[in-house]
């Protein structure tokens, strides 16, 4: 930066900002945290290193993604973002599970009210599974349906598995 103000990483090393710094683009003085949790955990040397290594036009998003990385791993030591992407996976999951039994009830309800048209072209209401699949699906789903246990236990335990922390620390439902 060379100007009044030093970049932060130069404020927070304590050192002289020279004309061509590296992290004064990327880490203006006005934001002295993002560089100090990028600091914590990968160190300036690490990032100057990464930084150099890259064309100027991929440099940005290079800090963005450490600043992003590095706030995950203050989060979760252990798994970082990597957690963040593996409950974020387990949750759509659940939700598509979820949909599946509420297709099927649909089909089962479409089922009791007009048997052949459903029975005819099943694929309108299921989507691309195979017949076997969706075979199974119907006399399963529609038989937990009428007897209204096993249809609602599953979208209870689904529900309640989404009532858990996520590691950002904000309740989800």
């Amino acid at each position: 930066m060379g100007g009044n103000s030093p970049c932060a990483s130069c404020k927070l090393l304590r050192r002289r900002c020279a004309k061509d710094c590296i992290f004064a683009p990327y880490f203006p003085s006005d934001d002295p945290h993002k560089f100090a949790i990028v600091h914590k955990v990968f160190g300036a040397s690490n990032v100057s290193k990464t930084l150099q290594e890259l064309p100027l036009q991929q440099r940005a998003d290079a800090v963005s993604s450490l600043v992003y990385e590095a706030n995950a791993r203050i989060r979760d030591p252990v798994y970082g973002c990597v957690g963040a992407i593996s409950y974020l996976q387990n949750q759509v999951s659940q939700l598509q599970m979820q949909l599946a039994v509420a297709q099927a009830e649909i089909v089962c309800i479409q089922m009791q009210q007009d048997p052949i048209m459903v029975a005819a072209n099943p694929q309108m209401v299921l989507g691309q599974a195979d017949d076997d699949d969706q075979a199974f699906l119907l006399q399963n789903q529609c038989f937990n349906f009428a007897n209204n246990n096993a249809s609602s236990s599953a979208y209870v335990n689904i529900h309640e598995s989404l009532k858990r922390e996520s590691i950002f620390g904000d309740k989800v439902s």
